[in-house]
């Protein structure tokens, strides 16, 4: 049994999210929709559904798009996507150069109240969380401090075999994956690091300056470093950069394992990930990526 329920519609073309079963009354704007119960409840959330999903659309690598380019991400039929795009960017949900829609400074004053009074620490960890449920091995954060990297965070793997990490735990910048990123764009302390003299931890650490330059160097236009066996024979790392809010270098995001079940064809495999991770930290700290040009990787 079909109960007729009034939906009042802004756009008279809403009325095709109704189907052939809607039927306009004699106001303007105002459309008797033919449903059930329990469709009407829904549709208001599929409509969030589909909003939402073009929001997710925009990142930081790419935070304006076209309106085919959306309706590619999203998959949301053309007419369909047009007309959001039109009542976001009048709801400021949006800002519209052109042909180019971007997330809206609107959304700015929202985002401000949800980190207010949050620790940095307490927006990462879910995703650190998230990464190690998804790759099995141990996501962690580290900053630079005096000259050398400090693990800020964790959520370690739930495997028996594993490096022991621990929160505040200190190593030297010149090796892993983590002290590249740190290295990468930190210019400053990296030419610190050139001069003052790289110890050997192992067969596979990097105690010549230039050589060490040249990889530093590679993973600021990868965006990403990979290594093993540089700090701890049979371990290895990947690495990616989280900004802060003046697109300053936050800290290297981090998943280090076992290289017997990390080798290097692995870690390769698991980029687009940390990316993924790396920039959804960034985001999550109200970070902003830096301009000047922008890794491949990243888009």
């Amino acid at each position: 049994m079909l109960t007729v329920t009034p939906v009042t519609l802004n756009d008279p073309r809403e009325c095709d999210a109704a189907g052939p079963s809607g039927a306009r009354s004699g106001r303007a704007g105002s459309y008797t929709l033919s449903m059930s119960p329990h469709e009407s409840s829904a549709t208001p959330l599929l409509v969030l559904r589909k909003i939402t999903s073009i929001l997710d659309s925009f990142s930081l690598a790419q935070p304006e798009l076209s309106l085919a380019e959306v309706r590619a991400a999203t998959g949301i039929p053309h007419s369909t996507v047009q007309r959001l795009l039109a009542n976001m960017v009048q709801e400021g949900i949006l800002d519209r150069q052109g042909d180019r829609f971007r997330v809206g400074v609107r959304m700015a004053h929202w985002a401000a109240p949800a980190i207010q009074g949050l620790d940095h620490l307490e927006l990462l960890t879910p995703v650190l969380r998230r990464l190690r449920d998804e790759l099995g091995e141990t996501a962690c954060i580290f900053r630079e401090s005096q000259g050398k990297r400090v693990c800020i965070a964790l959520a370690e793997t739930r495997r028996m075999l594993r490096r022991v990490v621990q929160v505040g735990e200190i190593m030297p910048l010149h090796v892993g994956a983590a002290g590249r990123v740190l290295l990468a764009w930190n210019p400053d302390v990296a030419e610190q690091i050139y001069r003052s003299g790289l110890h050997s931890l192992t067969d596979q650490t990097i105690t010549d300056a230039a050589n060490l330059e040249a990889a530093v160097a590679k993973t600021r236009a990868d965006g990403f470093a990979i290594t093993t066996g540089e700090r701890v024979s049979g371990a290895s790392g990947i690495s990616a950069p989280i900004f802060g809010p003046q697109a300053e270098l936050y800290g290297a995001l981090t998943v280090m394992g076992p290289a017997l079940r990390m080798p290097y064809d692995v870690c390769a495999t698991w980029v687009e990930p940390v990316l993924a991770a790396a920039e959804e930290s960034t985001r999550s700290i109200g970070g902003r990526l830096p301009q000047g040009g922008l890794p491949t990787s990243w888009i």
